[in-house]
């Protein structure tokens, strides 16, 4: 079991990764998944990316993550974990995994973990913190680079 929890936290981290050619019993898994978990879960699981991500070193610094705050967002993961994989989607989860194999459920919930992202990124204030640095861009450089 902690086999197949790993293989699907692995495809919520690898979110940003190449993608992957899905076949239809992983087709239909995704779209299970995709409509049983709400704006607010997709939301809990950015969340707890992030909080994973704030035990590294060299990011822990920027964070104020708390033991308590981890614990909490790996209950809401497990709870969503469970409520998806045996009560949701279970049929899809089984035809994904019988017919195209482990990394069919990786692969779903790599694309579960994009939607997460994106319930993140379609925020006005999220985009505008990705473009700041780019009044710091050296800008002659990159005319001189990019102009025709």
């Amino acid at each position: 079991m902690k086999k197949i929890v790993a293989i699907l936290a692995a495809g919520i981290l690898t979110a940003a990764a190449a993608p992957s050619f899905a076949g239809p019993a992983t087709d239909a898994l995704t779209a299970c998944l995709a409509d049983n978990t709400t704006g607010k879960e997709r939301k809990d699981m950015a969340r707890w990316v992030f909080i994973g991500m704030s035990a590294h070193p060299e990011i822990q610094s920027l964070s104020n993550v708390t033991q308590a705050d981890r614990e909490a967002f790996d209950r809401k993961m497990a709870a969503m974990f469970t409520k998806l994989m045996t009560e949701n989607c279970t049929q899809q989860v089984k035809q994904a995994r019988d017919k195209e194999g482990s990394n069919a459920l990786k692969d779903s919930f790599e694309i579960i973990g994009k939607l997460a992202m994106q319930e993140l990124m379609s925020n006005p204030n999220v985009n505008a913190a990705f473009t700041t640095f780019t009044k710091y861009v050296d800008q002659g450089k990159f005319n001189a680079v990019f102009a025709k």
